[in-house]
């Protein structure tokens, strides 16, 4: 079923999460087993939805998906996108998307009456560099410490402390656009699971376990301004943990191309 993004916008605070680096496979296996109990709950009796990321690694994954290229459902045929730029002959741009005039989602939701913040999590986020400080840069606001990133075990709970005075201090009436870059199942993930000296399908699991913990916090907070909240939860890439030979990503891998997607809207009060 198609999403009338156009009508949502301005009407609804906007969020997109990304996992990142989980892997399709995990997401999946742990809802059927009962393992993300808080995911379950906002996801459609179908799932977690199978789709194909426009890139196999951070940073080309989150320039595609702030042009309005989110993955990409893996049946054939042109899929209507939910955001997209102005760009002539556009074969996904339908009557349900919202188009801006802007090269970037972000400009074009600023554009729109939007505060834009960005929650990094991964060093393409961290402003440690020209290359780490192009996407937060996007933002009006962005935010990365040292414990928002791959080394922290407890780094999402840091970020939903951030979350929640930048959201505090937001006008009310003002629509708010919220990026939040979860970093824990990113490598290293094996403190998530005792006695694992290196990383593997199981810490990442155990990663995404963590997150679900946490989750009840993200959705309270996301609609703690007593606005709905319209929210994209997707893996920007997988990662590889051994299969035909290959670890990590940047690579043309079944496991890094294929990702979990889901979207919901989350009312005040539910969480």
């Amino acid at each position: 079923m198609s999403t009338d993004m156009a009508a949502l916008v301005g009407t609804h605070d906007l969020a997109l999460v990304t996992l990142d680096t989980l892997r399709y496979d995990v997401a999946v296996e742990l809802a059927a087993t009962g393992r993300t109990p808080h995911l379950s709950r906002v996801l459609p009796e179908t799932g977690w939805e199978r789709r194909h990321t426009p890139a196999s690694f951070t940073y080309a994954a989150h320039h595609a998906f702030f042009a309005g290229f989110l993955p990409t459902p893996v049946t054939p045929g042109r899929h209507e996108r939910l955001f997209a730029a102005r760009f002539p002959g556009s074969e996904t741009t339908a009557g349900g998307t919202f188009v801006f005039d802007a090269p970037d989602l972000v400009t074009g939701l600023a554009e729109a009456g939007y505060h834009t913040l960005c929650l990094g999590g991964v060093g393409f986020f961290n402003r440690r560099s020209a290359l780490g400080s192009v996407l937060p840069g996007l933002f009006a606001e962005d935010h990365w410490r040292p414990e928002f990133g791959v080394t922290e075990p407890d780094s999402l709970r840091h970020q939903l402390d951030q979350l929640r005075d930048s959201a505090a201090g937001l006008a009310p009436q003002r629509p708010l656009f919220t990026f939040l870059n979860v970093s824990a199942l990113h490598q290293p993930n094996r403190h998530y699971l005792p006695g694992a000296a290196e990383d593997g399908r199981d810490s990442h699991a155990a990663a995404l376990c963590y997150v679900d913990t946490l989750l009840p916090r993200l959705f309270a907070l996301l609609t703690s301004r007593g606005r709905p909240c319209f929210v994209i939860m997707c893996a920007d890439h997988g990662t590889a943990y051994g299969e035909d030979g290959h670890h990590g990503h940047r690579i043309g891998h079944d496991v890094v191309w294929t990702v979990p997607y889901t979207q919901f809207t989350l009312r005040p009060g539910e969480w």
